[in-house]
């Protein structure tokens, strides 16, 4: 597995992170014993960053996490995780205050089973608090020695400006995929050109460029997508025409699954340093890590965005999206 440095985070760490937004009860239930096989033959085959979210479960993703990676060498793995949501009792709201950040930095000690985390991440922007505020508690936090780095998720590259005038931002967590590429804009520009890593996540369109869903799947209970107006109507069966082309120009032409193709095509933006794939199925881990090593000729890539041109774009998820509890 290919090591890249994160940005000006100075972490070494794998093309490839091991996502876990899917273990926390938002894509339904989860099976322990296959998401922890997954986990461990991500590390097995290389894979050194893992990323979660107290919000994922609030807690359940990431206890799940720390019992997979038990008895593996701490130095050997970079642990990444989000703060900035709290329950609500309708779903999640966004919660930057220092309060609760601090409290979410030692509840997500605790639940990752570490003394420190590598990687702490903005979960995403909130309105209602100043951005000063929430960067001194993080820096507090870092200064204890409980955080390595500081980061941000979901930001614009105007609020990641605002932010960095009081607290480096040393990573950047944005959607991106074929289906989302707003962030192309002004987002990864900006973090090229300040040397801020850039792990993007959901390479795989949630689902859309796995190349399971047809337009009568049902998803699980508990599954956000159920919900969620990219995964039903005109948009989502345009979108799985597209998806259906790139499935073809994938393994007919090129010899590669769809997912590969979607996540080299992440990959392939040169101010990307990392595609966060999460899975339950170990069976599925090493199809993702096979991504990696795989380029994409300017051609391929113009045929890519032709196939696109036909394609709606979608929101993806947002805390405000999340179903009720």
């Amino acid at each position: 597995m290919e090591q890249i440095r994160l940005g000006r985070s100075g972490l070494t760490v794998s093309r490839l992170a091991f996502g876990t937004w899917q273990l926390g009860g938002d894509w339904g239930a989860t099976d322990e014993r296959a998401a922890i096989a997954a986990i461990r033959r991500a590390a097995e085959l290389g894979v050194t960053l893992f990323d979660t979210a107290q919000a994922y479960g609030f807690g359940a993703s990431e206890r799940l996490l720390a019992k997979a990676l038990r008895g593996r060498a701490r130095d050997e793995i970079v642990l990444a995780t989000k703060g900035g949501l709290r329950p609500n009792g309708k779903g999640v709201a966004r919660d930057s205050s220092p309060a609760w950040i601090r409290k979410g930095v030692d509840s997500s000690l605790e639940a990752l089973a570490t003394d420190r985390i590598d990687l702490y991440q903005l979960h995403w922007p909130d309105p209602a608090v100043p951005f000063e505020e929430t960067a001194a508690a993080l820096a507090e936090e870092v200064a204890v020695g409980k955080i390595g780095h500081v980061g941000v998720s979901n930001f614009d590259a105007v609020q990641i400006e605002a932010f960095n005038a009081a607290l480096p931002v040393e990573t950047l967590q944005p959607p991106y995929h074929l289906f989302h590429r707003a962030v192309e804009d002004s987002i990864l520009p900006y973090a090229k050109a300040n040397d801020i890593g850039v792990l993007v996540y959901g390479p795989l369109a949630h689902g859309l460029l796995g190349g399971n869903l047809r337009e009568g799947t049902r998803f699980a209970a508990g599954d956000w997508r159920a919900a969620s107006a990219d995964f039903r109507g005109a948009t989502y069966r345009r979108n799985l025409v597209a998806a259906a082309d790139l499935e073809h120009l994938a393994r007919v032409e090129l010899g590669i699954s769809l997912s590969q193709l979607a996540v080299a095509w992440t990959l392939a933006n040169p101010a990307v340093n990392v595609a966060i794939v999460g899975t339950r199925n170990p069976a599925h881990v090493d199809d993702a890590i096979s991504a990696t090593g795989v380029v994409l000729t300017p051609d391929v890539l113009e045929r890519i965005d032709t196939i696109m041109a036909g394609a709606q774009p979608i929101a993806g998820p947002s805390p405000e999206a999340m179903p009720e509890d």
